[in-house]
């Protein structure tokens, strides 16, 4: 096929995943999901790759709304969440002994019920970044397609069954569906956007020049932090922007299983579901001892130990209505160890 025809298919195939996307998001929005507009898209797509429909992943729009994301956390972001700042130190401290047990637990299931190779079910096992852990894995030796899937279906099972879990049984929804939290494009000015363009842009930039963990939400984040604490904004992105990143994250989600074939699929979904709800288990642990002694929510901290990417859990925080510095951070911590330690625990473990 040339070159033109191959592209012209790969972008109609990401048009049919947005399509998608955007149908399952008015969706999931009309019956009442929370964060419907992330969990809309994800689940459509899971089913459309499922089926072998013809969609992909739209990943060169991912380096655009990812930023947008970081600059909306940004503005939730208040001079008060540092006098708080004292009650993160014992969930920093349980957090090493957390990962620690959490990836004990999922790799048993991947090793003993899944019989995945000790690689493959080392790093399909942490809790880490998903390009991360998939170069890393790919670079020790493991199977790098088990090794994506299982880190997409970890994703995709922690997300639906928190935010069904948060809006189903705790009764807790997203405010989004509320005139009020709507943000307008014309209640913007000029010098909002170009503020919160900066801190997008910018905020990239030096989060990939310093190195942080996640830079194209960190960065952003922590600029956008800054101006909403200094005062030179006040106001959030524009909600059809949100929306629309939100689209977006959850269809690329959604689309990681495009290719698999519907046993492999079904079968590493199984696997995920059991490992990830072995995690999660662990993480409410953990949430009840650090709540009581520091005086938080046993909600907020369930957020920050769940298993989960940092864009998702983040907006889910949000959505929630949790401190969504404190679940940003602990989860910025979560990637950081993990991306140090696995390598250096996994090579002393098969030497030992």
């Amino acid at each position: 096929m040339p070159l033109t025809n191959r592209r012209v298919a790969g972008l109609s195939t990401q048009m049919l995943a947005l399509l998608i996307g955007t149908i399952c998001g008015v969706g999931a929005y009309s019956v009442g999901l929370p964060l419907p507009w992330m969990l809309g898209p994800m689940m459509g797509n899971t089913v459309a790759a499922m089926c072998h429909l013809p969609v992909r992943a739209p990943t060169r729009l991912r380096p655009i709304v990812i930023p947008v994301i970081g600059v909306l956390l940004g503005s939730g972001v208040t001079a008060e969440v540092f006098g708080l700042l004292h009650s993160w130190v014992l969930t920093l401290l349980l957090l090493p002994v957390f990962l620690a047990c959490a990836s004990a637990v999922s790799f048993t299931v991947y090793r003993r019920l899944g019989g995945y190779d000790t690689v493959t079910a080392f790093y399909a096992a942490m809790p880490g970044g998903i390009n991360e852990m998939l170069m890393l894995g790919a670079e020790a030796g493991g199977d790098e397609r088990r090794i994506a899937l299982a880190h997409a279906a970890r994703i995709l099972v922690v997300i639906v069954f928190v935010a069904l879990f948060f809006g189903l049984v705790l009764g807790v929804t997203s405010g989004s569906r509320s005139a009020s939290n709507w943000v307008h494009l014309d209640a913007l000015t000029w010098v909002d956007y170009a503020i919160l363009g900066f801190c997008a842009v910018a905020g990239t930039w030096f989060g990939n020049q310093i190195k942080l963990p996640a830079a194209p939400v960190f960065g952003p984040m922590i600029l956008s932090g800054a101006a909403h604490i200094i005062g030179w904004v006040s106001v959030a992105p524009p909600t059809l922007l949100i929306i629309i990143a939100q689209i977006t994250i959850g269809t690329i989600i959604g689309t990681r299983f495009a290719g698999a074939s519907l046993a492999q699929v079904g079968r590493d979904l199984a696997l995920a579901a059991l490992a990830s709800g072995a995690m999660l288990v662990v993480a409410v642990i953990f949430a009840l001892l650090i709540a009581w002694p520091n005086g938080l929510p046993t909600s907020q901290a369930f957020l920050a130990y769940s298993p989960g990417g940092l864009t998702e859990m983040s907006l889910l925080a949000l959505a929630l209505e949790q401190d969504v510095t404190y679940v940003s951070v602990m989860h910025i911590f979560r990637i950081t160890l993990v991306i140090a330690i696995a390598p250096i625990v996994f090579t002393r473990w098969r030497k030992g």
